[in-house]
């Protein structure tokens, strides 16, 4: 990689002069030990390419688009609808499955140790108990790291990261198979019932993503099969817009949030919208949410009753015991205040914490271990919590499902342990809920410290888990106390009921952790049907996003950063007027002419040096080497479907009657296109000419190359470019801007930095 002093040739050719660079890293890589990973977040990865938003309008495209009248058109809105309706089916149903099955094993799991620390607790030898439980943990969460790990990595985390680059435009690999599904359900239901400190939330999302990329192409590569249905949308920017459907019934199916889906998706996914979009998206959304009300009312038994939604429902908030006032709304500000400081110190442990891991624990076995340790240390915490806990509280009238004993006299429960011996869910909502005075202020304080740091070093396991539900209880936690000490300040006058400020709490942590201020008001509002509080979360989540973006940036997008995504903003950085295109862009440019020799081209896309993904197609007459104007612009994946079916001839001047590739062609092979290495050429095969002019597209987008930095970023982001062609006064070709060369641009603490590029 590392060839001349001044230059770093890497991929794109990003001639940035890294001069002093290039010395250190010579210097430092002998003497490094293998089992480091060098990583610095102020790199931008090259193994990430573009997904191409924008539709080749070759002639063939033009063809097939004509020949379809209006009345076919109406056939593909219709089957846009039905797939956004299967969509919101399928992930409803996924949703009631994860559901289903975490409920029967954690609570298998909780009734056999409630059973032995009951019959420890009475003849000694508790230790056994914490054996047995720290066990259990640890071989559930084992089996859930090891499929995980070894199976599919991209599989990890809450999969809302990689959601969001790949409707931002970036490729990531394997992020939509049909495996990465199977891995990600599997692999939340082992993480909740194995006791980590993980929520089933954000894994929806992915899986929703995932449903909706699979339905809408009609077919499944993983399996072999093609169902020869919804073959017109086989391309990116059709799939694009369904997985922001699909990500949005996932979050409806896991909050029961419908609106907030929609809104999540508009948030934090798509990069491209439009009003047609918005009404299919909430049509999947609703579809999803009732789907799963309808098949868990008929699993619980009362069939036919819809009303309970949603896989996390908060319960019910009374208007009349809740209601705020004026005097309360500073309160909640400063509750902001406090969510977001912890939210930032939540994120600057856990982005050390991920340095450490891509730095150290990058292999597979390695990361089971620590998946492992973190399980038995969850079960150990929570197992020494409730045995030196001694708040006990009347089991009369109270709701907990595996009530301990413990050492409290007979008819009390250890309150402790409905925090820890619980799914995180669960425990939500005993906060929220349970009546004045059901918890020590000395429990909540220890309680919220200890999830703290637990949920901080769960995130980023090799493990597939979300962070809401983690966060919803450690803001409930720390809301309640706050509640109970004002109640204790102002005398116990009637309006601070500690559930109201759990529920502040929550979404003040959870705001200050993801930082999303829209689609959280509305799915808090959805959760607990209660309309009365939009004001009060909005202001809470408002001021926790300020207060925590002062600090370090969102959870999500600081994970984007350390993976070294392309990620393109929706502004280009405030300070980049100066730079032009000449500046920014790639050169120099491969170009082919636009009747070439079979072999040029195929020593081009084998060339592994430039993985370029676009040629411009020039005009020059054969044997002159003189380049002329631009014609149009092909890509490899159009290339290597031309070589792989020999569209060629002998020699230049004979007429084209070879067989006419259709459009079909190009889609059947969409989206996993042989390489390059695969496709066989003869030698006398490369002697022959390929007439790219029915396959390239003949007017791509272009720009002047003294356009300024925020007008080409503005162009290349609003079309979901891949490639945007600099072109000079005589419109030739002098350069290419792709998303790297846009995303290297950021703004630092000092102003404007650029990033280096590398090949990892």
């Amino acid at each position: 990689q590392l060839t001349s002093s001044s230059f770093l040739r890497i991929g794109q050719l990003s001639n940035v002069d890294l001069n002093e660079d290039v010395r250190e890293l010579e210097t430092e890589l002998p003497r490094q030990h293998p089992n480091e990973i060098p990583h610095n977040e102020k790199l931008l990865s090259l193994k990430y390419e573009s997904l191409d938003y924008d539709n080749s309008e070759n002639q063939l495209f033009l063809e097939e688009e004509r020949r379809i009248n209006h009345a076919a058109f109406r056939t593909v809105e219709i089957k846009r609808w039905v797939i956004c309706a299967m969509i919101g089916i399928l992930t409803g149903l996924v949703a009631c499955f994860i559901d289903i099955v975490v409920e029967n094993l954690a609570g298998l799991k909780y009734r056999v140790v409630k059973g032995n620390i009951d019959k420890f607790t009475e003849k000694g030898g508790l230790s056994f108990s914490l054996l047995l439980w720290a066990t259990l943990n640890a071989s559930v969460v084992m089996v859930g790291s090891v499929i995980v790990a070894f199976i599919e990595p991209v599989a990890a985390g809450s999969g809302i990261p990689q959601i969001k680059c790949y409707l931002n435009g970036v490729k990531i690999p394997h992020v939509v198979r049909l495996k990465t599904l199977v891995i990600k359900v599997c692999g939340v239901i082992l993480s909740v019932v194995g006791g980590l400190a993980v929520g089933k939330e954000g894994p929806m999302i992915h899986s929703g993503a995932v449903i909706a990329a699979g339905i809408s192409q009609g077919r499944s590569t993983s399996l072999k099969r093609d169902f020869k249905i919804f073959e017109y949308f086989r391309r990116d920017t059709e799939k694009r817009d369904f997985v922001s459907a699909g990500a949005a019934a996932g979050v409806s199916a896991a909050f029961g949030a419908p609106v907030g889906g929609v809104l999540f998706s508009l948030e934090e996914g798509a990069s491209f919208w439009n009003q047609f979009l918005t009404w299919r998206i909430f049509f999947a959304s609703m579809i999803s949410t009732f789907t799963l009300n309808s098949v868990l009312s008929v699993y619980h038994g009362n069939a036919w009753d819809l009303s309970s939604p949603g896989l996390i429902n908060f319960g019910r908030f009374d208007n009349e015991k809740m209601g705020y006032t004026i005097q309360e709304i500073p309160i909640f500000i400063f509750m902001g205040v406090v969510g977001g400081i912890l939210g930032a110190l939540f994120n600057a442990l856990n982005y050390w914490l991920t340095m450490f891991r891509i730095r150290y624990i990058h292999r597979p076995c390695l990361q089971v271990v620590e998946a492992m340790l973190v399980a038995a240390v969850t079960a150990t915490v929570g197992f020494v919590m409730i045995y030196c806990s001694r708040d006990c509280q009347p089991i009369q009238g109270s709701t907990v499902a595996y009530p301990l004993q413990l050492f409290c006299a007979d008819g009390e429960y250890n309150s402790m342990a409905t925090a820890f011996f619980n799914t995180p869910e669960k425990s939500v909502v005993s906060l929220f809920h349970d009546p004045p005075g059901s918890y020590n202020p000395m429990t909540l304080g220890m309680f919220t410290l200890m999830y703290f740091f637990l949920a901080c070093w769960t995130y980023g396991l090799t493990v597939s888990a979300g962070v809401f539900i983690p966060s919803l209880l450690i803001g409930a936690a720390w809301g309640r106390l706050f509640g109970i000490s004002l109640s204790y300040l102002t005398k116990g006058s009637i309006w601070a009921d500690p559930g109201k400020y759990a529920l502040m709490g929550a979404a003040a942590q959870l705001g200050g952790i993801v930082r999303m201020t829209l689609s959280l008001t509305v799915i808090m509002m959805e959760a607990t049907g209660n309309v009365t509080y939009g004001f009060p979360i909005m202001l809470v989540l408002m001021t926790a996003k300020i207060v925590g973006d002062y600090f370090v940036e969102g959870l999500y997008d600081m994970h984007i950063q350390l993976q070294s995504v392309p990620f393109l903003h929706w502004e280009a950085p405030v300070t980049s007027h100066s730079l032009t295109a000449r500046e920014v862009m790639s050169a120099p440019v491969t170009c082919l002419r636009r009747i070439e020799r079979v072999g040029t081209v195929v020593d081009i896309l084998s060339d592994t040096s430039s993985n370029h993904n676009g040629f411009p197609v020039v005009e020059s007459s054969p044997g002159t080497a003189q380049v002329a104007g631009l014609r149009g612009l092909i890509l490899r994946s159009q290339l290597i479907v031309l070589l792989k079916h020999k569209v060629f001839v002998e020699r230049a001047n004979l007429s084209l009657v070879q067989r006419r590739l259709k459009l079909k062609d190009f889609r059947d092979a969409y989206p996993r296109f042989p390489p390059i290495q695969s496709i066989h050429v003869s030698q006398d095969e490369r002697e022959c000419m390929i007439d790219l002019s029915e396959f390239m597209n003949p007017s791509p987008y272009t720009v002047p190359q003294e356009a300024s930095l925020p007008r080409v970023f503005k162009l290349f982001r609003a079309l979901g470019l891949r490639h945007l062609v600099v072109v000079d006064n005589r419109n030739e070709v002098v350069g290419m801007v792709t998303r790297k060369d846009l995303a290297r641009y950021r703004l630092g603490k000092e102003g404007l930095e650029e990033l280096s590029l590398a090949q990892t």
